[in-house]
């Protein structure tokens, strides 16, 4: 990203009364970009500091004396949106004419911005406040500068689609006129400023555009794997295909003989599964002479302490396991043997789900440059400061030796949260006099992923002679990679649903050695345990002879916060409300022909509340569609709602990609899954006929929606398979149950 030099010292100063000291004016010049006799201005937005912190500026709002407005989004682009849905924040408490703003890619640079990341569904709450709060600090200067001009109270002001406004008097200021001379005022307190009142929104809650739209479609290159530099080199790197093999030998001199090969070397890697493991670099001219000479590379592996992990003997183990108490005891309340003695009906269970990878249509990829002790990187990361430091690691160079620019990401999921790729790109670069792009093939990425951690629930629960939920036992069984705490996205909370809500409640949990490493994968933890916990509620409302809907409903009980005070906690009255919203869109409970049924599902993750109602036929050859999905969530204030419903169908789409047929399973620690022909993703025929969301756009803080949508598909479509056919599914993909779409 290039940057003329700003032109005047009151733009400046401005800034630096925002942050004193923590910006030199040389790092503001290089960083804030042109003000073109206009108005900078910086605002802090990363994590709340204390007041004796200094704020650093980490967002950048530009308007110019034409009355153009460039806006930077700090956080990296993975398809959510964000690059569009953080802007219009600040656009909106600015009162800025939408099609006159530009968004340009914030540069990396956390000791500037703050925090750069995307995961966890925490990019809209964790800048929420400080976003609205920059563009209205912004707009409060603009209302001053027009008020001196004409000499007028400031409270007589108002703004509109960037232009200031004295509407008794008729006269009208456009932003880019005033720029100059906001420029020069003191900046006011961030925290005395007005932040507008939801119904005085104009642009949030609106359907927008992602910025990148036209660009995607025009193919300009804004991918990682996009990235081309002078002279640059193709790089493959081939592991061994158990975690933790060594290479022993190769046939290096054969393969730097081939056509366009220019290196092949061995690099010992640093241990670190998220940094570089050992393996065999090849360098080529092309992509092509690179995966070439890749399929004629032969290595023996010494897997002395390589993987050895086995699926079939996890599932076998857990079958034996669930016939046991859990090892470690994780919440026990009430008096649940008891209970289960004077239960009206009792149902026990052994729910199963498998490992999945992460496939990203963009596999993993990375160009770097070293150059003289330094070196500069072009990454699809969800984590950019964290792929700074393990780079910096990697290369045993200091932090400010890496720069690092953020591309837009073809698929996170959670997979770029570890930036592996990208310490291997820059120590192959290294040893190269060029820039180097490395491209893992769809296999490496399937074999070398971090993956979603598969496991098992051995439930038994009760319900009484009213038929109310009565008692709950679950034996958690996981996964653990040190025997003392279970791997990422493998860890249940002894609060987790329906934990405060039952009388009598016993969750124990033990864990199975794992060496092959796991991650998160979209709503981690709560994509599984969703379809365990779900399908199970269902059953004990069939039990009991319940609607499913009135159970559940009888479940949450009284509106509440589950941890009072805690707003990100489970609130029982928006989970009923979400509940009775999908009822009534799609249609509950009214007659549907034979082989047809619904299936409800609730879930609470990432602090959204969501309720959804697949509605399916499963014919005579076992053949499933599905009809109809109504998605009913509430996350808050709704940022923007063609993003929001995007999420929403994507997330649908994706949890039934994985419910119907995905799976790793893992043999002498090795994947057994390398391309899309045995890892079949949802395809366009296969989707769903309609997918319907709507939004209960409550007065709480808004959350992220990338993943709260998720989980309640896969229990909801099970549920509804259950009501067309009597088939109770346990165990996922459905395709080990020889149902097929």
């Amino acid at each position: 990203m290039k940057h003329s030099s700003v032109e005047t010292e009151a733009a400046v100063d401005a800034a630096r009364r925002v942050a004193p000291g923590a910006l030199s004016r040389r790092s503001f010049l290089k960083i804030a970009g042109a003000a073109g006799g206009g108005l900078v201005l910086a605002f802090y937005l990363g994590e709340r500091a204390s007041a004796a912190v200094q704020f650093a500026p980490n967002a950048f709002l530009q308007i110019s004396a034409d009355g153009s407005i460039v806006i930077l989004s700090k956080g990296p682009e993975i398809g959510q949106g964000i690059k569009t849905a953080l802007p219009m924040i600040i656009a909106e408490e600015l009162d800025a004419d939408w099609s006159a703003v530009r968004i340009e890619q914030a540069p990396i640079n956390p000791a500037v911005f703050g925090r750069q990341s995307a995961g966890g569904s925490r990019s809209i709450p964790n800048n929420w406040d400080q976003l609205r709060r920059a563009g209205a600090v912004a707009r409060a200067m603009l209302v001053a500068a027009a008020a001196r001009q004409w000499q007028v109270p400031e409270g007589q002001c108002s703004t509109e689609r960037s232009r200031v406004l004295h509407r008794s008097s008729g006269r009208s200021l456009g932003y880019g006129e005033l720029a100059s001379k906001a420029a020069a005022l003191p900046v006011p307190d961030e925290k005395s400023v007005v932040l507008k009142a939801r119904d005085d929104y104009r642009l949030l809650g609106t359907r927008v555009p992602g910025v990148d739209n036209s660009k995607i479609v025009a193919g300009e290159p804004l991918f990682g794997i996009d990235q081309v530099l002078p002279g640059m080199l193709f790089a493959v790197y081939q592991k061994c295909p158990a975690t933790g093999g060594r290479v022993r030998n190769a046939n290096l001199a054969e393969i730097r003989a081939l056509p366009g090969v220019r290196a092949a070397f061995v690099v010992e890697g640093n241990g670190r599964v998220t940094e570089v493991m050992p393996g065999v670099a090849i360098l080529a001219s092309s992509t092509w002479a690179a995966l070439s000479a890749r399929q004629r590379l032969q290595v023996s592996w010494d897997e002395t302490n390589a993987a050895k992990d086995s699926w079939s003997g996890a599932i076998a183990r857990a079958e034996e396991l669930a016939r046991q108490p859990g090892a470690q005891t994780l919440r026990n309340v009430g008096d649940v043997d008891s209970a289960f003695a004077g239960a009206a009906k009792t149902v026990e269970a052994l729910y199963t789900y498998p490992f999945l990878a992460h496939a990203p249509l963009e596999p993993q990829n990375c160009t770097a440059w070293y150059r003289d002790g330094a070196v500069e990187i072009w990454a699809p990361t969800q984590t950019p400061e964290a792929g700074l430091k393990a780079v910096a690691n990697t290369l045993a160079i200091p932090e400010s030796r890496v720069t690092l620019h953020q591309t837009r990401v073809g698929g996170g999921f959670g997979r770029r949260l570890m930036n592996d790729y990208m310490c291997e790109v820059a120590l192959i670069a290294k040893h190269a006099a060029a820039p180097v792009k490395l491209i893992w093939p769809r296999e490496e990425d399937m074999r070398h992923d971090f993956y979603r951690v598969g496991g098992f629930h051995a439930f038994k629960g009760a319900v009484d002679a009213a038929g109310r939920l009565a008692a709950w036992n679950d034996h958690f069984i996981t996964f653990s990679a040190d025997g003392a705490q279970p791997v990422s996205g493998g860890g249940i909370s002894g609060d987790d649903f329906p934990a405060l809500l039952v009388p009598s409640f016993r969750l124990t949990q033990t864990q199975l050695p794992l060496q092959v490493p796991c991650g998160p994968w979209r709503a981690p933890g709560s994509n599984a345990i969703a379809f365990a916990v779900q399908s199970f509620v269902h059953e004990l409302a069939v039990a009991a002879g319940r609607d499913h809907v009135e159970f559940l409903l009888e479940i949450m009980g009284a509106p509440r916060w589950l941890e009072p005070g805690n707003e990100r906690s489970l609130n029982t009255g928006r989970a009923a409300a979400v509940i009775k919203r999908a009822a009534q869109e799609a249609d509950w409970g009214k007659p549907l022909p034979p082989g047809s049924g619904r299936g409800l599902a609730f879930h609470f993750s990432h602090a959204g509340h969501f309720a959804e109602i697949a509605e399916v036929s499963v014919d005579a050859r076992r053949k499933l569609r599905v009809q109809r999905v109504t998605v009913v969530g509430d996350v808050g204030p709704v940022i923007n709602l063609s993003g929001a419903e995007n999420q929403c169908q994507g997330a649908v789409i994706d949890g039934l990609s994985a419910a119907l047929g995905l799976e790793i399973t893992i043999e002498n620690g090795r994947v057994q899954q390398t391309n899309f022909d045995h890892y079949p993703l949802l395809r366009m025929p296969q989707a769903p006929q309609r997918i319907d969301v709507h939004f209960i756009q409550s007065d709480f803080p808004p959350t992220g929606l990338g993943e709260p949508a998720l989980p309640p598909i896969a229990p909801a479509l099970c549920n509804a398979i259950f009501a067309a056919t009597g088939e109770r599914i346990r165990a996922l993909p459905l395709s080990k149950a020889g149902i097929t779409v």
